[in-house]
């Protein structure tokens, strides 16, 4: 065990990212609905535990695309808009009703970079995220990609979580993607690729490292923005891991503080700005 893991099962405030390719079949496209149920049953257990649970999550064009016989992703914008309204509303549905199994209410929130950037309704937000947490309910956060177009072509969880990371001041990410951390190189092309399990700090050479390529076919966000998403959140304060969402069970070892995955250490910048930073990386 390293020694810079053994204090993440005492944070308090902590943002699980789950990617669309996590949580759908790899060969059908559909929902996965054994990763869901076992999601939902991890988080419930650890709000329990008195812990600030936020769920961000993809899969919204995915649903829709396997609910209107999509064979594949769509090109334009407005189907993707078309889609992700569909799937948006299925997906929160079998959310839902999951959650509500073990007793836990849960409340959506569809963001857009606008949303972010605008005080008021930044400050709006903020203030809506600070109550539900008092309530004890999960937030469920998606980008707004009905009505965004900069976003559903550019944008990705991996940063929105950094975003709402900052803008609560929670004290860990884990992001769950369809790799086992961040490497030297792709693994799936290079088999010399090493596997990183302790990033101190964010370097240049390190986000030289960085790749666009995902071996998900439903996935967006690949290593670069995984990177900008992690210097955000150590900017901001929090700790961040990337570990495989394969098996949802690597929350616990996380928190359990097993090597699992890659985890960049927080070192908070006094100067940090929520907005400068949202510029820079879009």
């Amino acid at each position: 065990m390293e020694k810079e893991r053994i204090g993440l099962g005492r944070k308090r405030r902590i943002i699980v990212k789950i990617g669309s390719s996590s949580l759908t079949h790899k060969y059908t496209g559909y929902l996965n609905l054994r990763t869901v149920e076992k999601l939902a049953r991890i988080l419930c257990d650890l709000r329990n535990q008195g812990m600030d649970i936020a769920l961000v999550s993809s899969g919204a064009i995915a649903v829709g695309r396997q609910a209107m016989g999509f064979a594949s992703r769509p090109d334009t914008t407005a189907q993707k808009q078309a889609l992700a309204a569909v799937g948006q509303a299925k997906l929160m549905m079998t959310y839902e009703k999951i959650f509500a199994e073990y007793n836990q209410s849960v409340a959506q929130l569809l963001l857009t970079r606008d949303t972010m950037l605008k005080d008021q309704n930044r400050n709006n937000a903020k203030n809506t995220f600070e109550e539900l947490f008092a309530m004890g309910v999960i937030p469920i956060i998606n980008e707004n990609d009905t009505v965004a177009t900069h976003e559903i072509e550019f944008g990705d969880n991996d940063r929105l979580s950094a975003i709402v990371a900052a803008l609560v001041q929670a004290d860990l990410v884990i992001l769950l993607s369809d790799i086992d951390g961040f490497y030297t190189a792709d693994p799936h092309e290079d088999p010399e690729a090493e596997l990183l399990s302790l990033i101190p700090e964010i370097t240049e050479e390190l986000m030289g490292m960085g790749t666009s390529r995902t071996s998900s076919r439903v996935g967006t966000g690949g290593m670069a923005a995984k990177l900008a998403a992690a210097r955000m959140a150590t900017d901001a304060g929090a700790d961040m891991v990337i570990a495989n969402g394969a098996d949802v069970d690597n929350i616990y070892r996380v928190l359990e503080g097993e090597t699992v995955g890659t985890l960049f250490l927080a070192h908070k910048n006094r100067d940090f700005d929520l907005i400068r930073y949202m510029n820079e990386e879009y």
